[in-house]
């Protein structure tokens, strides 16, 4: 058997991959978060299947949980929102599993800050504007950040940033950013991106918190901070330019 630790996108079902919806069928187990994965999904799991929310488990139940189906040789379905490569809990999992012999594999999914930058019709690099794309979060309710991974050390590059699991810091997520990225400095947030709920909040850093609130948004957003979000006047790509074509 295989535990497959599969990205469920941002919340739209139709933006799961077709793998992982192959894998979720064919698996007659299936882990999932069930206060941030489409329940849609769930339709496409095999009738019978084993469906476990893991919204309140801790880890040590999650685990159990997959390697009991091991034991009972049946291939796993472990979902997680968005693409399992950031901010998943995807590591710690595979570490006990590598530890108990388990074997597992992943499938990347569609993240929340791509879903976002889509719904805002923005693209995050933009020539001379920020070529680099930063994906962090804030330290509050979750492990503390490493050396170095503060806002204000990040903020220095005033490259493109995207904070999760940030939004209900925004007041200080503003104060830490707005020295280096100025008052007048685009901000977009977007929750729930791609769902049918979907809300987003443009603004700046200056005036981003009051709309925030507002809006009355908490949770499941994503803050994307940067020039690029209303950058007009740019260069175009290398990549389709003429001179290039002709080299």
């Amino acid at each position: 058997m295989t535990v497959h630790f599969i990205g469920a996108g941002p919340g739209a079902a139709d933006l799961m991959t077709v793998r992982g919806r192959d894998l979720v069928a064919a698996s007659p187990v299936c882990l999932y978060a069930g206060s941030l994965v489409p329940p849609e999904v769930l339709e496409w799991c095999p009738p019978g299947a084993r469906l476990v929310d893991t919204a309140r488990m801790v880890l040590d139940d999650i685990v159990a949980e997959l390697v009991a189906a091991h034991g009972r040789g049946q291939d796993v379905a472990r979902l997680h929102s968005g693409d399992p490569s950031v901010f998943s809990a995807m590591a710690e999992q595979m570490r006990r599993l590598d530890a108990a012999g388990v074997p597992y594999d992943v499938t990347p999914g569609v993240p929340a800050f791509a879903a976002a930058a889509a719904s805002l019709g923005r693209e995050l690099t933009v020539p001379e504007v920020a070529q680099t794309v930063v994906l962090t979060r804030t330290s509050a309710r979750a492990t503390p950040m490493p050396p170095g991974e503060d806002l204000r050390t990040l903020g220095r590059s005033r490259a493109t940033m995207v904070l999760h699991l940030a939004v209900q810091r925004i007041e200080s997520v503003v104060d830490e950013l707005i020295l280096d990225y100025g008052g007048d400095c685009p901000v977009a947030v977007v929750a729930y991106a791609s769902r049918a709920d979907e809300v987003i909040v443009r603004g700046t850093l200056a005036d981003i918190t009051a709309k925030v609130r507002e809006a009355g948004i908490e949770r499941t957003a994503v803050i994307i901070v940067g020039r690029v979000l209303t950058a007009e006047d740019f260069t175009d790509s290398h990549l389709y330019s003429a001179a290039r074509c002709r080299s």
